[in-house]
Order: C-alpha cells, then sequence, then structure tokens
C-alpha cells in the first residue's frame, strides 16, 4: 500500500513569536529572538543571553489552576498542538478519536523542574517534592499532555534524540500513517532548557556564544566570526494525514511529506564524522526513501548551528550529496533568528520548511557577514529570498551522532 502523507495544519511558539503569523514574518524579515537570560540571574555565566520565549501565557491555552503548574516545555506543546488542530481545521470526536495519534520529539524534558526539586530537597527536605514534580519532568509529557488536552487516543509516543528528535518526530509519524497505525498524527518537537544547569553544562563543553554585547548578533551559522550556539526554546508542531483523509475532508494542504532518512556516525559523542559521513548518508537516505533524484531539492533548511564543527561538515555533507549542484542550491538557517531549540529545533525547522513551500519565500540566515573558510555555498545571507520551492530538505543532527532528514514536496495543482 502506498499510503502518502500530507501537512495539513501547522503551529508554532518560538522565540521570534507566538503563533505561526508572527513567527513566520519574524523569519522573513531578519528578525533575531535572542536577548539577554531573563529566566535566573546569569550574572556569574560564561554565557548570558539565549532565544527566550516572549508574551506567553499558558492561561491562554490552558485551564488556569492547570497552568500554574504546567512546565514550559509541556503548555508551549498544548498551545501549538491547538494552533495547528485549529490550522487544519480538525476537530476530534468520539468517530475519529483512535485514528488519531500524537508523536513528539523532546531531548531533555522538565529540567527546570528537576532543579526545583533537587533545591526543595536540599534545603527544606524530601517531603517538600511537589506530587507534580514526576509528570513535569518526563520528556514523554508534551505528547501525553497534548492526547489529553485535544482528545486524541491513537498511537502517542515520545521520541529522544538530542538535537535530531523533532525531526526523527515527524518523521517516524509519517511512517506510523504508511503503516496504517493512524490517519492523523500531532507531531513535531519541543523543548524548554533556559536553566542554571543547560547552560553551565554546555558551557563547559565550550558549545555556547559568548558574545553577550551583542545578543541579536550571537547566532551567526556559516559566519567566520561564529563562537557556538545559541540556546533557544519553543515548540512547532505539524498535522499529518494521509493524502486520501486529508483530501475526503477537504483540508487545505502544505506539502507532502516525502522523505525521510537517519543515520549514525558511530564517531563520537558530541563532534559529527569527519567530512559530515553520516550526515551525507542520512540525506542520502531520505533521497532514496522518497525516490528523490538529488537535483530535485531546491532549498535546503540547514542544521546550521554556527558551531565550528557543525558548519563545516554540514557544507561538506552537502557537497557530498548534491555534488556540482550544491552551489545552486538556496540553504538557510533559521537557528540564526530562533537559537537551536534542541529536541524543538526539528518541528519548527519542518514548520518553517513547509512555510517556505507554501509562501515562495526562503528565510535568510542573518549575521552572515564573513562566510568561514570551507562555507562556501549560498546560504541566502541576511536577506530572504523570493523563490518558488517545489522540493526542500531540513536537516537535524544530534549528540551521540544521530541524524535525521526530511524532505518536504508541494503537491501538484
Amino acid at each position: 500500500m502506498n499510503t502518502r502523507v500530507v501537512i495539513t495544519g501547522v503551529g508554532l511558539v518560538t522565540p521570534v513569536g507566538i503563533g505561526t503569523d508572527e513567527s513566520w514574518n519574524a523569519v522573513c524579515n531578519g528578525k533575531s529572538g535572542i536577548g539577554q537570560i531573563t529566566r535566573f540571574d546569569s550574572t556569574d555565566f560564561l554565557t548570558r543571553i539565549a532565544g527566550e520565549v516572549k508574551n506567553f501565557d499558558a492561561a491562554d491555552f490552558l485551564p488556569k489552576k492547570e497552568a500554574n503548574r504546567t512546565e514550559p516545555h509541556i503548555a508551549y506543546s498544548v498551545a501549538a498542538a491547538q494552533m495547528a488542530m485549529k490550522d487544519a481545521g480538525l476537530t476530534i470526536n468520539p468517530s475519529n478519536a483512535e485514528r488519531v495519534g500524537v508523536l513528539m520529539g523532546c531531548a531533555m524534558g522538565g529540567l527546570a523542574s528537576l532543579e526545583r526539586n533537587i533545591a526543595l530537597i536540599r534545603d527544606r527536605g524530601p517531603r517538600r517534592v511537589s506530587p507534580f514534580f514526576v509528570p513535569m519532568m518526563i520528556t514523554n509529557m508534551a505528547a501525553g499532555q497534548i492526547s489529553i488536552h485535544v482528545g486524541a487516543k491513537g498511537p502517542n509516543a515520545s521520541v529522544s534524540t538530542a538535537c535530531a528528535a523533532g525531526t526523527h518526530a515527524v518523521g517516524e509519524a509519517a511512517n506510523f500513517i504508511k503503516k496504517g497505525y493512524a490517519d492523523v498524527m500531532i507531531t513535531g518537537g519541543v523543548e524548554s532548557i533556559i536553566t542554571p544547569t543547560s547552560v553551565a553544562g554546555f558551557n563547559a563543553m565550550k558549545a555556547l556564544s559568548v558574545r553577550n554585547d551583542e545578543p541579536e548578533k550571537a547566532s551567526r551559522p556559516f559566519d567566520r566570526d561564529r563562537d557556538g550556539f545559541v540556546l533557544g526554546e519553543g515548540c512547532g508542531i505539524l498535522i499529518l494525514e494521509s493524502l486520501d483523509h486529508a483530501l475526503e475532508r477537504g483540508a487545505s494542504i502544505y506539502a507532502e511529506v516525502a522523505g525521510f532518512g537517519m543515520s549514525g556516525d558511530a564517531y563520537h559523542i558530541t563532534a559529527p564524522a569527519p567530512g559530515g559521513d553520516g550526515a551525507a548518508r542520512c540525506m542520502q537516505a531520505a533521497l532514496n526513501d522518497g525516490l528523490i533524484p538529488p537535483e530535485s531539492i531546491d532549498y535546503i533548511n540547514a542544521h546550521g548551528t554556527g558551531t565550528p564543527m557543525n558548519d563545516i561538515c554540514e557544507t561538506m555533507a552537502i557537497k557530498t550529496v548534491f555534488k556540482e549542484k550544491a552551489a545552486s542550491i538556496p540553504i538557510s538557517s533559521t537557528k540564526s533568528m530562533t537559537g537551536h531549540l534542541i529536541g524543538g529545533a526539528g518541528g519548527v525547522e519542518t514548520v518553517f520548511t513547509a512555510l517556505t513551500i507554501r509562501h515562495g519565500i526562503i528565510p535568510p540566515t542573518i549575521n552572515l557577514d564573513h562566510p568561514a573558510e570551507g562555507c562556501d555555498l549560498d546560504y541566502v545571507p541576511n536577506i530572504a529570498r523570493k523563490q518558488e520551492v517545489t522540493c526542500a530538505m531540513t536537516n537535524s543532527f544530534g549528540f551521540g551522532g544521530t541524524n535525521a532528514s526530511l524532505i518536504l514536496r508541494k503537491l501538484p495543482s
């Protein structure tokens, strides 16, 4: 059975906006969402900047009493899911609830809750730990809470593969539909770990930018003066459906999920494989999965973290896969504006890729003033580009050498 899977709705909560329109307009206009950290006192930290979600009120999406005890990553997930369902015109009722599933990517879950409750045990004793602590912390609760709030009774699961989690979730959700496990999947990625231990840990690895005096210029993928990624937070959700199901209910379609690839580097716990070997095999696997020739790809939303190793290895991988065509493919890193959402990155960036196909606008890579040595492709520097895109790829690569690539394709009109 050759079941085709399409995207019929999207929802975003990001450092550049609440809602799809606000976030999309921001990235198309090259607006940075990076600023000084407000979640905790970062005075003594090497990095004092991050991409925080701003002006978000959980009570707009959850009952007030519940909103007060819900971790941000869960609230972002429920909010983005509600947005995506509204966008898709999807209603869940007793007749279809068991055919609607949820699959979310999340790398580190409720880290802030973990920190708070460890401090409670230390300062006030174990009896002060919240009864909500475990459900607020575990990574699968984003998917669990979405299903509870919208009534989705189909497959429910979570993917935790570091920075590739959101992209893995979307790809596997498409496979759930192809295998007949569900007609509709609510899927994407989420993260909210702008916390002391997270920032301190990434600082210890020398992974984060320390351009604290110019936060909006700190995330600079592929640029000569990049000095690490900027931590972000948020959520991106997509509604996936079988093509037949979407057509039957007259849904508007953003794009088809045309290919999905995965690979492992088998090399190092944090560094990418030399020459981008794992990334190249992953992109090739996505092309093979969709029977898509490399020359069909006309945009790549890059992993593009702004770390010296990632940017050059991803560039090399693109050259390996696309050969002479690599130089003519527009590539951009929206992390230059949102920061790196870790497990949420793939969800947000898959939404941005779908919007690129729908609107014919390629978001820029901002802060790309002096391309780094070896980073010599078309990274759409600083200004968005109007260009029809019919087939696009988005990449996510995570610690542990876990890689994911998705290909989205416009449906013929």
